[in-house]
């Protein structure tokens, strides 16, 4: 049965094939960018459960969630409400998102951005540097494992953080075997879309103490984010439900508040 992931990911193939901008000229450019903030860093610091506040238009199983959203406001609130980085979807067809919401929000806050995407080329990963991203997202079940390390290798080089997105113990095995050192754990099943916290705290279980862990999806507010804290967790990315909260500002508030 194909998932939404299946169907996502092909998509974002099918625009590959069509990409035929040299990948010399694109990684050039790249190595000429400043520094970046420092996602890990970020995450790894904080004394607190870190927060990673999402910036995200609709997503394909909730449909509009904030479809008209300013960007540049919403991040903003979100480094008010103390949010420790912002993820940014940049997704067009699915998401509604694009590279200038990224750069719009990044522009309007001093936070680390993580480019939210289904990168499945050596120019996904480039064009989240140049677009202005500080981190890069790989999710193992999207890749094969060649793909995996190459463009994990890529992403170092010039100067990216790699979130590396895991689903299962199995999936978690293979983003060690290339080095991964901030793995966020999906909690929603990829086939019947629901959330699976048993899972999350499974796989929690088996990620090493010098790994930054993330939870991501389902997190629905405090009680969500103090069970996954309980299991582990060091961070939690979370987005419907602040992009559709009243006060972002006093819902980042609310998980950054977990011990």
């Amino acid at each position: 049965m194909a998932t939404y992931l299946d169907r996502i990911v092909a998509h974002h193939r099918e625009l590959v094939e069509l990409d035929t901008r040299p990948v010399q000229a694109l990684l050039d450019a790249a190595h000429k960018l400043s520094p970046t903030r420092g996602f890990r860093a970020a995450l790894a610091a904080s004394e607190h459960l870190a927060v990673i506040a999402e910036i995200k238009r609709r997503s394909p199983s909730k449909g509009d969630l904030h479809i008209d959203l300013d960007p540049a406001v919403l991040a903003g609130e979100y480094e008010r409400g103390g949010a420790t980085c912002l993820s940014v979807l940049t997704d067009e067809h699915y998401f509604g998102g694009s590279a200038a919401d990224l750069h719009a929000a990044r522009q309007a806050c001093a936070l680390p951005v993580l480019r939210k995407d289904f990168t499945v080329s050596e120019r996904d990963v480039l064009d989240a540097r140049l677009i202005g991203a500080d981190c890069v997202l790989l999710i193992v079940s999207a890749l094969d494992q060649t793909e995996l390390a190459a463009f994990y290798s890529l992403a170092l080089d010039v100067g990216l953080d790699v979130l590396v997105e895991v689903h299962d113990e199995g999936e978690l095995d293979r983003a060690l075997a290339v080095g991964a050192t901030l793995i966020g754990v999906n909690q929603r099943d990829l086939v019947t879309f629901q959330v699976d916290q048993d899972r999350a705290q499974r796989v929690a279980a088996r990620i090493p103490s010098s790994v930054v862990s993330v939870a991501e999806s389902g997190v629905r507010g405090h009680a969500d984010a103090v069970a996954l804290r309980s299991a582990g967790y060091q961070a939690v990315l979370v987005g419907e439900s602040l992009v559709t909260a009243g006060d972002p500002v006093a819902a980042v508030a609310e998980l950054k508040s977990v011990r």
